[in-house]
């Protein structure tokens, strides 16, 4: 017996980061999540799998229009064809109260309700599949404990979405405990809602098989499904990428770089052997960092930099690697220390007590909130929070290093 396991399709995501700048790959993007889904379902036709296992969020938002369910259809009438059922668990970005347009499913889909756990047999092969869908996007209720037994003689199956006793990202929903799912001695948990596969427990197996494409800097690394083959009582797990674009952070040490301009032949090097090792698109954040003579220079020529490495990484990479974003993180060779005297030593510790001062932020944070509202709406980005105190103190350590630079740069400082 063989069984795909695979959570958090949200199909039609959309993919955020690269579309900021003339070149990025922008069809790429918007149909990622698509393309992987599709090769998900190759793959379970090539391999002849018995059935597909889906926990949760196949859906990102509610639909914009027919067409997403349309093409989700479309893919499963290509499993039905090929005699392969489908089994599906709704998470929070697909609960019943999130998607309100619906066309109906193909008869090989089975989709498990939300009002209590169910179990769907397939008696050819003594699989028993419990689950229960949810009904609304936060729920915070235990949902395994409502679980029924294992079926003595029967292959039991827990689908589940949940965020399990908590992990970083991930709101805490349907929380349980690994105690919780043991007690119902199910040979397999299928579970999905976490993006990073994961191997909690084996014998019984534990599993979060992750999501399927990685949709921004934050799902790094090689994204793809679990076939899990079952043969005289052994239980064999093997990850199958399917991704078909996957982000990745480069930390680029120029700490030995002697001469500014090396610094593209650093990065020229990089992406030489990221060509050789990886033969699927990648979109990539470079973080550039080290002491260096030339950190004032970096910083206050920043935006020819980071345009500079984008430039350098498309010569390089024949298209096939796109730069989300160049953070440079650079210090000095000599810095100015909170000890110090005079201006720029006042300007860092200033810098350094903002974060514990809660009545200077909320300040600033007001601040922001008249410059948002200033703001052309195609200018300000979605994705950074001027409301939140924590992602203000994230980003003051870039606004110092650009202020010291610029500072020590006037004052011959540097």
């Amino acid at each position: 017996m063989k069984f795909i396991h695979t959570a958090d399709i949200h199909l039609d995501s959309p993919l955020r980061g690269l579309s900021r700048y003339d070149g990025a790959p922008i069809k790429q993007i918007q149909t990622a999540t698509r393309r992987a889904f599709i090769k998900l379902i190759d793959f379970a036709c090539n391999e002849v799998v018995d059935f597909v296992l889906l926990a949760g969020d196949l859906y990102d938002v509610d639909w914009k229009d027919y067409n997403t369910g349309l093409f989700f259809n479309q893919q499963m009438s290509r499993l039905h064809q090929a005699n392969i059922p489908v089994f599906i668990v709704l998470g929070n970005h697909d609960a019943d109260s999130v998607i309100t347009k619906q066309l109906r499913l193909p008869n090989n889909v089975i989709k498990f309700s939300s009002k209590q756990p169910e179990t769907h047999k397939l008696e050819q092969l003594k699989v028993a599949i419990h689950g229960q869908s949810f009904a609304k996007r936060a729920v915070t209720d235990n949902l395994s404990t409502s679980y029924p037994k294992a079926i003595p003689g029967y292959f039991n199956i827990g689908l589940l979405h949940t965020a399990l006793n908590g992990r970083p990202g991930h709101a805490k929903y349907a929380p349980c405990t690994m105690s919780d799912l043991l007690t119902h001695d199910y040979d397999y948990w299928a579970l999905g809602h976490v993006h990073k596969r994961e191997i909690l427990h084996e014998n019984p197996w534990i599993v979060f098989s992750g999501n399927l494409q990685g949709r921004h800097i934050r799902e790094t690394g090689v994204k793809g499904c679990t076939l899990v083959t079952v043969e005289n009582e052994a239980i064999n797990l093997r990850f199958v990428p399917v991704d078909v674009l996957r982000w990745e952070v480069i930390h680029l040490d120029i700490s030995d770089v002697e001469v500014i301009d090396d610094i593209v032949d650093k990065v020229r090097e990089t992406v030489n052997e990221l060509v050789q090792r990886v033969n699927i698109p990648l979109a990539l954040r470079f973080i550039i960092e080290g002491r260096c003579t030339f950190h004032n220079d970096l910083h206050n020529n920043s935006t020819y930099w980071m345009n500079e490495i984008r430039s350098t990484v498309t010569d390089a990479s024949l298209d096939n690697i796109w730069v989300e974003k160049v953070n440079i993180q650079t210090k000095a060779i000599h810095t100015i220390s909170t000890q110090d005297e005079g201006p720029l030593a006042e300007l860092s510790k200033f810098f350094h007590d903002l974060p514990q001062n809660d009545e200077e932020l909320q300040t600033l944070l007001t601040e922001f909130k008249f410059l948002k509202n200033a703001l052309p709406t195609d200018i300000y980005q979605d994705n950074i929070d001027l409301s939140n105190p924590d992602t203000i103190c994230q980003l003051l350590g870039g606004v110092e290093k650009l202020l010291m630079a610029r500072l020590q740069d006037k004052t011959g400082l540097g």
